[in-house]
């Protein structure tokens, strides 16, 4: 089964389920998006300015067999580059890394601590896609706060929220604001973050590829405890990126479509939520910013 496509409320189509190049050297990123294109049948790759592989995306890409209209293309812009002409000179930059002439969604990597920067930002990424070379717009690491700054505004809402997201962090009051706005959400670290995980202040290291709800769940299944994270995030209406840059990963990843949880499965990872992070809150990360 192919991967099912969300509409967002830009009317543009996303694949619910993508691959993340987060912390991906850039030999290893062209290889995993050309594997996933042309091998796994992927259809949308995620990657962002400061993961610095914008142009090995571009050529696993260019290097598939897979038309580019064919597959969704998400980048994002850094902290440094937020304000108005900061931000559409750097949109410029990462077409040009990717040799793409349009993305299909565009985000804010973060919202930083400057209020008014950051509504000069969404003008620039509303203007981007006022012009065709962005299909979609969006936002990255929004707080319910920040989502209805953009909605007061007025104007163009935002067509995506990613953020932290998996079964100890479920974010449930960011989905309220979001679906209430038909906005949508994706996940990133959806698996409970990598072995580099706990980056943040209050933040820990991943247990969920350990935990033993997931693997017991997995066992019933015979699926693997990524397979079983991965099947959640779908059940739950989300987009979802899991990264990977081994051949065997990235086609299990997406080898999700055979089974599906059932209610005592979704009832037990439901006891798993506990608001642990395994990256920085919004709030306390401010990297980069100009102010």
């Amino acid at each position: 089964m192919s991967t099912p496509n969300l509409t967002l409320n830009s009317g543009t189509t996303i694949p619910q389920l993508g691959l993340g190049v987060w912390q991906a050297a850039d030999a290893e990123t062209e290889h995993a998006v050309r594997y996933a294109l042309d091998d796994a049948g992927y259809r949308h790759i995620d990657t962002a300015a400061a993961y610095g592989n914008e142009e090995a995306v571009g050529r696993g890409i260019s290097s598939s067999s897979v038309a580019r209209e064919d597959i969704f293309v998400t980048t994002k812009l850094w902290n440094s580059d937020q304000g108005y002409e900061p931000a559409l000179a750097a949109f410029d930059v990462s077409l040009g890394k990717l040799g793409l002439d349009y993305v299909d969604l565009y985000l804010i990597h973060w919202p930083l601590k400057n209020d008014d920067r950051l509504l000069r930002t969404w003008d620039a990424l509303e203007k981007i896609a006022e012009s065709g070379r962005a299909k979609a717009v969006g936002v990255c690491n929004f707080e319910p706060r920040h989502l209805q700054l953009l909605i007061d505004r007025g104007g163009l809402l935002p067509a995506v929220d990613q953020v932290e997201l998996h079964p100890h962090l479920t974010q449930q009051a960011i989905r309220d604001v979001a679906s209430a706005h038909d906005i949508a959400v994706e996940s990133w670290s959806p698996l409970g973050g990598t072995s580099n995980s706990g980056w943040g202040k209050s933040s820990k290291p991943n247990t969920l590829l350990t935990d033993d709800v997931i693997t017991r769940i997995g066992e019933r299944h015979g699926k693997s405890a990524a397979q079983v994270l991965i099947r959640w995030h779908l059940q739950n209406g989300l987009i979802v990126i899991p990264k990977s840059v081994h051949d065997e990963r990235i086609s299990q990843n997406i080898d999700v479509f055979d089974f599906a949880l059932t209610e005592e499965d979704l009832s037990e990872i439901a006891t798993l939520d506990d608001g642990v992070r395994v990256g920085a809150h919004p709030d306390e990360l401010n990297i980069g910013s100009p102010d």
